[in-house]
């Protein structure tokens, strides 16, 4: 069983900057792809971030792309996404999630069998 761990999430205005992290268990983090996702209000959750295990190959959807940064410390079993000039329609409740080692898209939330409770960003206007 793994367990994730979101934290990080607030309130920003537009131009800001927030720095999730998410704190995973389990001995073979280092092994872990992890991804971010979030889901607005009334709208179907969406990919944003995914780095992949040892090698740490990163992955981004085209509207968070230069903007948002994913990383892991594997000493801390933590992985971040660095947000950086947020904007109003970022606001939503962000998720990290552990992919499934059968599974090969790294976009799609059916990739991956756990997740976290998710937290928060609201970015003001």
């Amino acid at each position: 069983q793994v367990q994730l761990v979101e934290s990080g999430g607030g309130l920003v205005q537009a131009g800001g900057s927030l720095r999730l992290s998410c704190l995973a268990s389990g001995r073979a983090f280092s092994t872990y792809r992890v991804g971010w996702f979030r889901q607005a209000p009334g709208k179907e959750r969406e990919f944003v971030a995914a780095i992949s295990g040892s090698v740490g190959t990163t992955y981004y959807a085209d509207s968070v792309k230069g903007r948002f940064t994913i990383s892991r410390d594997n000493a801390k079993n933590t992985i971040y996404l660095q947000m950086n000039s947020l904007k109003p329609e970022d606001t939503a409740v962000y998720y990290c999630a552990k992919k499934s080692t059968s599974r090969i898209d790294y976009t799609l939330d059916s990739s991956y069998d756990y997740w976290g409770q998710g937290t928060q960003v609201t970015v003001s206007s």
